[in-house]
């Protein structure tokens, strides 16, 4: 039975916002965003980090300080690597991170930067909270070794 043209139209009127919504909603599932860092007790916002994605591969830099302190002024004295004594305004603490194959919440493979001690860290980022918050893990070896934050979306 086919239906009558002028409910064809209506139904696409009615299913349009819907798919829309729903590519919305896809989108968020992605650390692609600018998000406050916190504390490892999740109380104090540390950072603003805006991570991009460039040819599937996730970079992560610092935006500005957010416990009242400029971001301009301070550097990495820590960073033993090519990021030692850059300015802490635009440091890369997230790199290489890409999406895993088999859970696309799931960003592996890269590395992030603890810029107060300067010690670098095999990453995990897991998109949850329907992209509300992105749980971020910095470990050695294996995930079972290291520390957990929860960053809180901005945009």
């Amino acid at each position: 039975m086919a239906f009558p043209r002028s409910l064809t139209g209506l139904a696409r009127l009615w299913w349009a916002p819907l798919t829309l919504c729903g590519a919305q909603a896809f989108a968020q599932l992605t650390p692609v965003g600018t998000w406050h860092s916190l504390d490892d007790e999740g109380k104090v916002e540390k950072a603003e980090i805006r991570i991009e994605e460039a040819g599937g591969v996730l970079t992560g830099r610092i935006v500005r300080l957010l416990d009242g302190r400029s971001a301009q002024g301070l550097r990495c004295e820590h960073c033993l690597d090519d990021r030692k004594d850059s300015p802490l305004a635009g440091l890369e603490i997230l790199r290489n991170l890409r999406q895993d194959p088999e859970h696309t919440e799931v960003w592996n493979g890269g590395q992030v930067l603890d810029p107060g001690s300067g010690k670098v860290y095999r990453a995990l980022l897991t998109v949850i909270d329907e992209g509300r918050h992105l749980r971020v893990r910095g470990y050695f070896g294996t995930p079972a070794f290291g520390r957990t934050q929860v960053w809180e979306r901005v945009d």
